[in-house]
């Protein structure tokens, strides 16, 4: 029985210290969750408390029950010897040499049971298992924790990836030993002044340098690439009936007239695309950051209307991970003035001069004017909202009317002018009359031209987005 006991004593104490982790566990999960998760996580705090006050409620009527030294009744008193070797009799019933067996009996007329029905028997007088039971979280309560492990692992795997020191460009390394001192003269012209803003607004992750290092190489490796093409057409024809690859029967004399354009045009190509690339990817982050503006600034006035510290509001835009493309630029602004030591006003400035979007650049320049001021914050970011969202709304009209148009002009275009020229090309052929070509020929020629203007509308489609 006594063993029971402190067995008991022992479940209950590892119990409290099972609730007392889970407790401190859902604080911490706590401090780092949204508005419902808190709200389930306050119930669930509450259900571990009461468990763990009634799981401490038993335990001194256990330790009532504990007795590590327990004196024996008068009837239950055992003959001894004396210290000289005679036998004292203590015996109140005046029989000599007998001793009591009442704890004995008692102990034989138990009935026998297992040690874990016993046990079991035990925890419920003690009101152990019903406590456990209560302590038991609900199903809405184990899939909000899972879900918490499964943010904390995944946010620790990103930081793991942050951590990786992201390793040099081969190909960047040497442009940069070729032709870094090259570049370093041209940098001092006017001509590449645009092209290093462009390299900024865009965040490229290139110097101009080292940017100007990559377009002199690429456009030294498309000379040997416009040569071999050049060399290819300057001796084979390429035709629509078979063999589609052919000798060239013409003098050579005039076959370089008709191919040497190649040799000039691809290296050129090359130099002018590179050169062009960063003012295309700047109009592109613009326009992505003109798209997610609107919403973000309506984010912004909710978050300025609890007035909080001005930084704290691009902090927490960053956290929310909503707008991906704004994060960059407010990263860029947070890292200014906790890595390079600027204030906020001056953040901004510089902030508005390196955006990319227009509107954003507007938004950092009010911005820092109404601090500069002491104005309303929360009336600034709701007007610049309501102005924001009017023009992304006329912009969204103009795109809906312009989709329209191309529609028509792809319907006419793409379907009606090539089932036009079938039919011309088919009564020419059965007339005599022009150009008579065969059936496949015609149906390659169909082929060919609504691919070429398909491809040519898709280009122009996506540089308008």
């Amino acid at each position: 029985m006594r063993e029971d006991i402190f067995k008991g004593l022992k479940d209950n104490i590892s119990r409290q210290k099972k609730i007392l982790g889970e407790i401190l566990t859902s604080y911490n999960y706590y401090s780092k969750g949204n508005a419902g998760e808190k709200e389930v996580l306050t119930i669930h705090i509450n259900s571990l408390k009461e468990a763990l006050g009634k799981t401490n409620e038993v335990l001194p009527k256990t330790l009532e029950k504990v007795f590590l030294i327990k004196g024996l009744k008068k009837e239950e008193i055992v003959p001894q010897k004396s210290v000289k070797g005679k036998v004292s009799e203590t015996n109140i019933t005046g029989e000599k040499g007998k001793v009591s067996t009442k704890l004995s009996e008692q102990n034989k007329e138990m009935p026998a049971k297992s040690s874990s029905k016993r046990k079991k028997g035990f925890l419920e007088s003690l009101g152990i298992i019903s406590s456990i039971r209560e302590f038991k979280p609900t199903k809405m309560e184990k899939e909000t924790l899972k879900r918490l492990k499964k943010e904390r692992e995944k946010e620790s795997e990103n930081l793991k990836i942050k951590q990786k020191k992201p390793k040099a460009n081969p190909y960047v390394t040497l442009a940069n030993k070729m032709f870094s001192d090259t570049a370093r003269k041209l940098l001092g012209d006017k001509t590449f002044e645009t092209l290093e803003r462009d390299l900024i607004k865009a965040n490229m992750r290139y110097t101009a340098q080292s940017y100007i290092s990559v377009a002199i190489l690429s456009t030294i490796l498309s000379i040997f690439v416009g040569g071999i093409i050049g060399l290819f057409f300057l001796f084979f024809n390429v035709q629509s009936t078979l063999p589609i690859i052919s000798k060239v029967t013409e003098p050579i004399g005039t076959r370089i007239l008709k191919v040497f354009w190649l040799f000039i045009v691809v290296p050129v190509g090359t130099f002018l695309v590179m050169m062009m690339y960063p003012s295309w990817e700047k109009s592109s982050a613009g326009n992505k950051i003109d798209e997610e503006i609107p919403f973000a600034s309506i984010h912004m006035s909710a978050i300025s209307g609890s007035m909080i510290d001005p930084s704290k509001i691009f902090e927490i835009m960053i956290s929310t991970g909503e707008y991906p493309y704004m994060q960059k630029e407010f990263t860029q602004l947070i890292n200014e003035i906790n890595i390079y030591g600027y204030d906020l006003v001056s953040a901004l400035r510089n902030g508005a001069f390196n955006s990319p979007s227009k509107k954003l650049s507007e938004l950092y320049t009010g911005l820092a004017t109404t601090i500069n001021s002491g104005g309303d914050l929360p009336e600034f970011f709701e007007k610049r909202a309501q102005s924001l969202l009017f023009e992304h709304s006329l912009e969204n009209e103009k795109r809906t009317k312009a989709a329209e148009t191309f529609m028509d002009i792809y319907i006419s275009v793409v379907i009606a002018a090539p089932m036009i020229l079938m039919i011309l090309l088919m009564m020419m052929k059965i007339s005599g009359l022009g150009i008579s070509l065969s059936t496949s020929m015609i149906s390659l020629i169909m082929v060919l031209a609504v691919t070429m203007v398909n491809i040519i509308f898709l280009t122009f489609l996506q540089l308008k987005k």
